[in-house]
């Protein structure tokens, strides 16, 4: 059998709202509970599975690949929402996208903030190189 991803663990201060939050955001289906984790399952069936953290949560960074409709329909719920956005992981170039690789991309927090970032073409699929 390949190895494939599964799933990673996201700690979080309330996993129920940071797996809801991720699910609207993404336009995902409502997380699901299995024992003390609320499940964000992407399309390609890898898991994001929240578990509440009783200390303090320190920030990581997940990205998901979309499609450009997708990208488009995440930034229009994150600018509804009135969130803060930046095109680079540093949050320098706020209110702006990059176009690595011929794509888009953009980063935002959630609610613990884990940096989150969703782009439109793998790094590298089109000849960028940081």
């Amino acid at each position: 059998m390949p190895v494939e991803f599964n799933h990673t663990l996201v700690w979080a201060s309330d996993p129920a709202g940071s797996a809801t939050f991720l699910s609207q955001i993404l336009g995902l289906p409502e997380p699901r509970r299995w024992g003390p984790f609320h499940i964000v399952e992407t399309a390609n069936g890898v898991n994001v599975d929240y578990a509440r953290r009783s200390g303090a949560v320190h920030g990581q960074h997940y990205a998901y690949l979309v499609s450009e409709a997708d990208f488009d329909a995440i930034q229009d719920r994150i600018r509804a929402r009135g969130l803060p956005f930046w095109a680079d992981p540093e949050h320098k170039l706020a209110g702006e996208i990059n176009r690595h690789d011929g794509g888009r991309g953009l980063y935002f927090d959630d609610p613990d903030g884990h940096n989150l970032e969703v782009i439109t073409r793998p790094y590298g699929s089109g000849g960028w190189d940081p």
